[in-house]
């Protein structure tokens, strides 16, 4: 079946998919790719680097659809041909008029656009990329496929709503969040933006992903990584709502500024008090040691269901102590990520537990996991893509200290 000329029709056709091919791709990426049979996690890998635009036309009736015949009038100039292009939809380069700017001048912005029917086929296609996954039992059954559908459904469902992502933007661009924090930037987004075009502040920074990235100073690469950690942790403890996709282009690096900047909260997702006080006491007693309050929140969360084996326990209770290393009191710091670094034995230790999670597992994980997990192991992906050596503890300790159980 997986030929080289069987595999590129199905990355064609994935690539067509775009949001659920891409998503489901991410998903299975959340703990290792490893966990994915070679052939599978290269058609995901493929279909994440093919990039397809909609035809002129398309793009025209889109914005016409949107913002009505005389779209273009909003704007002083409209490249028709996009920089960018992603699983749900593909970016502009525009000027705003200035009797349309917020700020009554003309301003730069980027103008996302939505692939047409995006929303509608999210079912059909992820019917048929779990048929293609069944086909040949080729994923372990530790990996709850079904589970992991109807999450990807609910979430890709959130991020084909512009308007939502607006908001979230509107929200972290707030005093509140990040608004007073000089370490990043979070555009504005213009008002007259609807579900399917999102037109928001065109930022300067470059992509951490990026080769050019790779002249970054280490003094660079520190506040980088240290400043994506403690948002990461501060979404999680002190705004319960957290920006899910740690994809590097979602990251830009203003080297004039020395500023972060966040340009995508399509995948932002919110928690509960008592989802994130368990969370928060898994990961501390971890932190800590303590294995029997690990046990005790991974029971109350729903990661386990108290009928597990020992060897599922240790595998569990051990992935997550690793996974708190860099925020242990005898941890040294800086901790350093990158190759030959301690996090590199970290993350080939947490690799050695997953088969035995995957054959041992109960129950599947919940379903704010997903994507918490994602964000997080993404954050420490980032800070050793950049080499980076960061007092983890210190930024830990800043976060938690001022986060109380059961408090709202």
């Amino acid at each position: 079946m997986m030929t080289e000329a069987n595999i590129k029709r199905l990355v064609s056709k994935l690539s067509q998919m775009r949001g659920a091919a891409l998503k489901l791709g991410q998903f299975m990426s959340i703990q290792d790719t490893h966990i994915l049979p070679p052939e599978i996690d290269k058609i995901f890998r493929r279909v994440q680097d093919s990039a397809h635009y909609m035809p002129d036309w398309q793009m025209e009736q889109v914005m016409q659809a949107a913002l009505g015949p005389s779209w273009a009038d909003n704007f002083v100039s409209f490249d028709r041909i996009p920089f960018a292009a992603a699983s749900i939809g593909q970016v502009h380069t525009a000027v705003l008029s200035a009797t349309m700017s917020p700020t009554g001048r003309e301003e730069r912005v980027a103008v996302k656009i939505q692939f047409p029917s995006i929303a509608s086929s999210i079912e059909s296609d992820l019917g048929y990329i779990k048929l293609l996954l069944t086909a040949g039992r080729l994923l372990p059954k530790g990996l709850f496929l079904d589970r992991t559908i109807h999450a990807m459904k609910s979430e890709l469902a959130d991020e084909c709503d512009y308007v939502r992502e607006a908001s979230f933007l509107r929200l972290f661009r707030s005093a509140e969040y990040l608004g007073s924090d000089d370490r990043f930037k979070v555009p504005w987004v213009w008002d007259g933006s609807t579900s399917t075009v999102l037109v928001m502040e065109r930022v300067d920074g470059v992509s951490v992903g990026e080769a050019t990235a790779q002249h970054l100073t280490q003094r660079d690469r520190i506040d980088i990584s240290a400043g994506i950690i403690e948002l990461c942790l501060k979404e999680l403890f002190k705004f319960r709502t957290m920006q899910t996709d740690p994809n590097w282009t979602n990251f830009l690096w203003n080297a004039q500024t020395r500023q972060i900047e966040l340009v995508d909260f399509g995948a932002t997702r919110t928690y509960s008090k008592e989802f994130m006080d368990n969370w928060f006491s898994i990961l501390q007693a971890a932190a800590l040691g303590d294995r029997e309050e690990c046990i005790a929140s991974s029971l109350r969360i729903g990661y386990l269901t108290g009928e597990e084996n020992e060897m599922m326990l240790d595998a569990h209770v051990s992935s997550m102590t690793l996974l708190a290393t860099p925020f242990k009191a005898d941890t040294p710091q800086p901790f350093s990520f990158g190759q030959g670094s301690q996090w590199a034995d970290i993350t080939a230790q947490i690799r050695a537990q997953i088969p035995v999670m995957l054959q041992h597992r109960l129950t599947p994980p919940p379903k704010e996991t997903y994507s918490l997990n994602r964000k997080l192991s993404g954050s420490f992906l980032l800070a050793s893509r950049l080499g980076a050596s960061v007092d983890t503890k210190a930024i830990w300790d800043k976060v938690v200290s001022k986060y109380r159980l059961g408090e709202v």
